[in-house]
């Protein structure tokens, strides 16, 4: 067999950090604060990085060790996202919007040793750390009266006392890349949470992967408003992608509600952004009501985490931003597709693509396995479960036997849908919300997206509930927009020369909001449990 010359270079975390410190020292991480953005530099960021690092070691973390972190998106998380796994522990990012019990069942499956913590969630994480069993030692960042942590047993420490204690210079050690860099949990909607670890293989390949020009097109240029929660499967791998590329980042801690967002984007000056559905939602209807808010300096706003609705692509097409549908998973970390439409592509021609999750990234590839287990083809039509395999995708969850998800060396994603034959998918629904309606699918994703291009329409939801004759038909719930009026019947003429006479439903209910899971999805168990309980104001149509 013949042999190449190359050299064998380990990708790791820690050539990323001293590359975006180096070359890329003047790049920033601005995060939004009450007195307005701060700013730090890559290059000061890869001190505090050296900094954090030494201060850990003295706290007794060794390679492997795990830390986690308790935060917002700020300057403070980046430094423990790159430092941490630097110098051969692994960065945990809990999930703060998870319910207590399983956030305590996560650091403990992880066996978490350190957290570290935000000032303005301390609080809670007071009434959590008794549950926590492996936590020795908690770091608080920002000032906070840290005597609520007091009598829990663990050490307690300031982060900038810590980082001011230790020596600007750490010697990063020479780590396996495919040893563990960092770990995430999944959401949890059904049963435990479960863990999926990242190498630093797969982190470095997946950061060379998010800037290229048909995926998320980062340079050095760039100033990108992360929405998406760090905690949210490493923050789409952003902030490793910045310090390979320079592009600066726009952090906007805990400001996510519309008013503090937009404010934050027309004094930091982003110019693309990330986030789900429900945020660019929320700031759509916002900017509408203030007209007087500078939001100019956006161009492109990638989308992820559920399906963007028609309506709220043209509302900021006519804004002049541009938003890039993607699709990945916790177990993808997480990039699989990106929506850019081919170069032949025009009019609704353009838009149809654009409308879709996007053509598979290099090296993802896929499958689709229908119902009997026999592959369907890619023809655009033909519908089945996609599966999934590469160098950035989970082959296991920690510390689990899964067979179920796991399969011939491939990825059961739980999503069904359709792949054109030039490798762009369109989703149709979740293998566990798709509507079997007498012997045929019905896809909630369709029928949300359409009823949310009504204009008193806020948000929609659609779920298959139980039906005598059919087995299973739709339930629609909506949310109007404020002021605004819309009966069942008129949304359901809205939707009558949408979608086939047999997809229409008949069970319709107004509510108040849409159930969210931790990660901003559609929380659909909340509400065909709410159906089945009676305490939904169902209309039904005759």
């Amino acid at each position: 067999m013949a042999e190449s010359t190359m050299m064998d270079v380990p990708l790791q975390i820690r050539r990323l950090l001293d590359h975006g410190a180096g070359l890329h020292g003047g790049s920033r991480i601005v995060t939004a604060t009450d007195e307005g953005p701060r700013s730090v530099t890559f290059a000061e960021t890869g001190e505090r990085a050296a900094r954090l690092a030494g201060a850990l070691q003295a706290l007794g973390i060794s390679p492997g060790d795990r830390v986690a972190t308790f935060m917002w998106n700020n300057a403070e998380h980046v430094e423990a996202y790159l430092a941490v796994p630097s110098m051969g522990a692994v960065v945990h990012p809990l999930n703060i919007r998870l319910f207590p019990e399983q956030i305590a069942f996560i650091a403990n499956h992880a066996n978490d040793r350190v957290v570290i913590v935000d000032n303005t969630l301390l609080a809670g994480f007071a009434k959590l750390l008794p549950s926590l069993k492996s936590v020795r030692h908690v770091i608080v960042c920002g000032p906070a009266d840290r005597s609520v942590l007091e009598g829990s047993g663990v050490g307690i420490h300031d982060y900038d006392q810590l980082l001011a204690a230790a020596p600007a210079e750490f010697a990063w050690p020479d780590v396996d890349e495919r040893t563990a860099a960092a770990m995430c949990y999944t959401s949890g909607t059904t049963g435990h949470p479960k863990g999926v670890v990242y190498s630093h293989r797969s982190i470095y390949l997946h950061a060379l992967a998010l800037p290229a020009p048909d995926v998320f097109g980062l340079s050095s240029g760039d100033l990108v408003l992360t929405v998406v929660p760090q905690f949210h499967v490493l923050g789409w791998g952003l902030p490793y992608a910045a310090f390979l590329t320079g592009s600066s980042l726009a952090m906007p801690g805990q400001y996510l509600t519309p008013e503090p967002l937009a404010r934050f984007i027309a004094e930091a000056r982003p110019n693309k952004g990330a986030g789900v559905p429900t945020v660019w939602a929320g700031l759509q209807q916002h900017l509408d009501d203030h007209p007087e808010v500078d939001v100019s300096s956006l161009t492109e706003l990638v989308v992820g985490g559920a399906a963007v609705p028609p309506a709220l692509l043209q509302a900021y097409d006519e804004r002049g931003i541009t938003m890039v549908h993607a699709w990945g998973m916790t177990e993808m970390s997480p990039l699989g597709t990106v929506a850019r439409p081919p170069a032949h592509a025009s009019g609704e021609d353009r838009t149809r693509y654009r409308l879709t999750q996007g053509r598979f990234v290099a090296p993802v590839e896929a499958r689709l396995v229908g119902p009997t287990g026999d592959i369907v083809g890619w023809d655009g039509e033909s519908v089945g479960e996609v599966e999934v395999r590469g160098p950035w995708i989970t082959g296991s969850y920690y510390r689990e036997d899964d067979d179920e998800h796991f399969g011939e060396g491939w990825l059961r994603t739980g999503d069904v849908g359709s792949i054109t034959p030039d490798g762009y998918l369109k989703l149709t629904d979740r293998v566990k919300d798709v509507i079997k309606s007498g012997g045929e699918w019905i896809s909630s994703v369709e029928l949300e997206g359409h009823l949310m291009g009504h204009p008193a329409v806020a948000e929609a939801a659609v779920v298959g509930v139980p039906d005598d004759r059919w087995g299973e038909r739709p339930l629609a719930a909506v949310v109007l927009r404020e002021g605004q009026k819309a009966e069942p019947g008129e949304l359901h003429e809205f939707l009558s020369n949408k979608v086939a006479a047999w997809q229409l439903p008949e069970r319709w209910a107004v509510v108040d909001e849409i159930p969210k899971t931790s990660v901003g999805k559609f929380d659909k168990k909340i509400i065909r449990t709410a159906y089945t309980h009676d305490d939904l104001n169902v209309t039904t149509l005759g």
